[in-house]
């Protein structure tokens, strides 16, 4: 296959990967994807054989694109995150969700409506959590966890927030939570939360 097939291929997949992200995958046909795309229906059977080869294709992109925050070594990873290096941590959500991009309202879709592909991600990274929060508690910078499955659970839906209530989170802090300068904010509050508390035990007091 030469370059402008491959060029053509990315092209329908992210057009794809779009109308998927904003309609949903069985409200959109191959025509519209193939109108999107600026190629003929034919073509884009020819790259990938059915809309379900296609669907196929956007899922395994779109968790490659995911999987990419987490790419670092687990003990990398947590003394990115507990050393405060927020540079670190933006530039893995900006890596991921560059501006415009659909993945966040992609996998916002696959989430929310229980799809098997979403169920497969949440699984993955559900499981590094569980990794990263044991490097953490080894790390001395966690403290263990009298229940680390709800611990983990925890604090990955406390991150899938920034992706699943993006809109909302940006139009009450006046910016967006996946680029820096918002992950940079988002960061640095929770990092306090977790670390000093967000509430006291007795009103009216600090706790030492």
């Amino acid at each position: 296959m030469d370059e402008g097939d491959l060029t053509a291929k990315a092209n329908i997949r992210n057009a794809a990967l779009r109308l998927f992200a904003e309609r949903g995958h069985d409200a959109v046909t191959v025509r519209e994807i193939a109108a999107a795309a600026g190629v003929s229906p034919a073509l884009v059977v020819h790259h990938f054989g059915s809309k379900d080869g296609l669907r196929a294709a956007v899922d395994d992109y779109a968790g490659q694109a995911f999987d990419a925050l987490f790419s670092m070594d687990e003990h990398e990873l947590a003394e990115a995150l507990t050393g405060g290096s927020l540079g670190s941590v933006a530039e893995m959500f900006a890596r991921a969700f560059p501006h415009g991009s659909p993945l966040p309202a992609y996998l916002r879709r696959l989430l929310l409506v229980n799809d098997p592909a979403g169920a497969a991600l949440f699984g993955r990274w559900y499981a590094l959590t569980r990794r990263l929060l044991d490097s953490m508690t080894e790390l001395g910078v966690a403290r263990p966890a009298e229940d680390p499955a709800v611990r983990a659970a925890f604090l990955l839906v406390n991150d899938l927030a920034l992706v699943l209530l993006r809109n909302q989170v940006a139009a009450a802090i006046g910016v967006d939570p996946l680029t820096p300068e918002g992950i940079a904010r988002w960061a640095g509050e929770a990092t306090a939360v977790y670390t000093k508390g967000a509430f006291v035990a007795t009103p009216g007091q600090e706790s030492s």
